[in-house]
């Protein structure tokens, strides 16, 4: 699971605060660290069964593809913007000419739907591999249980207790959480290839990549939807611009690293796993690495093996809720969002409202099915922040031709144009994803938030007495520094 990098509202100026420590291999740790989490450990199988076959391994490589287009839109913007901030930067410095603040709220709107369901894919996975150590939470198809979604709610309440208290640096988590990752996929890696198979890792089925229906190309929409997800958390050297050394040279070479490394570590894994198990067994929803691991070295080795998965899973969800409940916060704070989330606690000084508000979005979405919130927080995100964010590329080179650009986009606007055709691709296909049980597909309710939060914007900018109400504000806040 891609872990979240929430926007800061700061400004980059000089008397910020913050020091510029973090370097190249700091950084592209970071951004592994954050792509990696529960994700592999539980979407492998939906991968495999989406594109019905061995040839699942070569999503990951399509999806790579994408991400490292969108990557390079990612490197030029946060070298040229090197602010805490991220994408709530370079939506207000690109948007704010006609728009005012509308795309930076509208970017926190849809982070108050889609970071708490990032969250939520980290229970569903938690409970799923809990499953194989206690009986009872998910059924012989792997559903996950009446009582499975007790536990589940359980823990995202635990989280949420956890976290109504002061809460200091969580360097040391996350560097647990990377290490507990890191121990788990190499163990299932090793695993894997003790006892592989060539035969069954390449046993690809008949016509699967036959231009008039193969099952590649019929399940590509459905792999990459899954791919991406995965890959989510490349951008978040991006998001700490402020605090990076030579952010010019640092942000774009970290981006690009982490993106083939980690593709890397997923083709492999997934090659191994397809080595070790005929397919249809692999796809099979489940706690694929426990079962891999029983399979190669034995009860035991998998039982420690899940709860170090149980762990990660546990700990991505307590970082993530953290961090993402200061999102609202500090667009508040800002004044570009709702006032009541810029409010603190008033005894344990922790923006409370932020928190129970995900955490009660992160409860409900564990209640659905994994394939189903992946579709959800893919169709929001993608609109608000992946497509927004590519046009916001585009037009800073036309609003703003003298901003320093210490990287330039390897031939653009080729990239561009690849990672908008590759995001809408898979907003069509997961907005044709129905939520069970109410007929409502994903472009109903991405639009439907999308458009409540734009009447939530006219109420707030009326109170506040800005665009459209009142005059802009233009900032070209880096211009001004080139």
């Amino acid at each position: 699971m891609a872990g979240v990098s929430p926007p800061a509202s700061e400004s980059p100026s000089a008397d910020g605060g913050f020091e510029r420590r973090i370097g190249l291999l700091q950084a592209t740790g970071i951004n592994m660290t954050q792509m990696c989490g529960i994700g592999p450990f539980i979407t492998i199988p939906g991968m495999i069964a989406a594109m019905n076959g061995p040839q699942a391994m070569f999503g990951w490589l399509i999806g790579a593809i994408i991400v490292l287009a969108d990557g390079l839109v990612w490197a030029e913007l946060g070298a040229a913007m090197p602010g805490a901030g991220g994408t709530y930067l370079y939506l207000r410095e690109a948007f704010q000419y006609r728009t005012g603040r509308l795309m930076p709220f509208l970017f926190t709107w849809t982070a108050m739907l889609f970071i708490p369901l990032i969250m939520s894919t980290g229970v569903i996975g938690l409970v799923t591999y809990l499953g194989y150590l206690v009986p009872g939470l998910v059924d012989a198809e792997g559903a996950t249980t009446f009582a499975g979604h007790a536990v589940g709610i359980g823990v995202v309440a635990l989280v949420v207790l956890l976290l109504y208290r002061r809460i200091g640096e969580i360097t040391r988590l996350t560097t647990v959480l990377f290490g507990v990752m890191l121990v788990s996929v190499v163990a299932v890696i090793v695993a894997a290839y003790t006892n592989w198979h060539a035969d069954l890792a390449f046993a690809f089925t008949p016509g699967a990549f036959s231009l008039d229906g193969g099952s590649f190309w019929l399940g590509l929409g459905a792999g990459l939807m899954i791919a991406v997800y995965d890959y989510l958390g490349y951008n978040t050297s991006a998001y700490l611009g402020a605090e990076i050394r030579d952010p010019g040279r640092t942000i774009p070479r970290s981006i690009v690293l982490s993106i083939l490394g980690i593709m890397s570590l997923y083709f492999v894994l997934q090659v191994g796993i397809l080595g070790v198990l005929p397919w249809e067994e692999a796809a099979k929803p489940g706690p694929i690495a426990s079962t891999v691991v029983e399979h190669n070295w034995g009860a035991t080795a998998a039982q420690v093996l899940t709860a170090l998965v149980v762990v990660t899973a546990f700990a991505s969800v307590f970082a993530g809720l953290l961090g993402g409940s200061r999102v609202p916060y500090n667009a508040a704070k800002d004044g570009v969002f709702l006032s009541w989330f810029g409010k603190l606690h008033p005894r344990l000084h922790f923006p409370h409202v932020g928190l129970l508000a995900m955490g009660v979005v992160t409860a409900v979405g564990s209640l659905l099915d994994l394939a189903t919130v992946i579709a959800m927080l893919t169709a929001v995100f993608v609109l608000v922040q992946s497509i927004a964010q590519v046009l916001a590329l585009i037009v800073l080179r036309r609003r703003q031709p003298d901003l320093a650009r210490p990287y330039r986009q390897w031939l653009y606007p080729v990239p561009c144009l690849i990672a908008l055709l590759g995001w809408g691709f898979v907003y069509v296909h997961s907005g044709q994803q129905e939520i069970p049980g109410t007929g409502i597909n994903q472009f109903v309710l991405s639009l439907g938030w999308v458009g409540l939060g734009v009447l939530a914007f006219l109420v707030w900018a009326r109170r506040e007495g800005s665009w459209p109400f009142g005059p802009k504000e233009i900032r070209e806040e880096f211009l001004s520094r080139s």
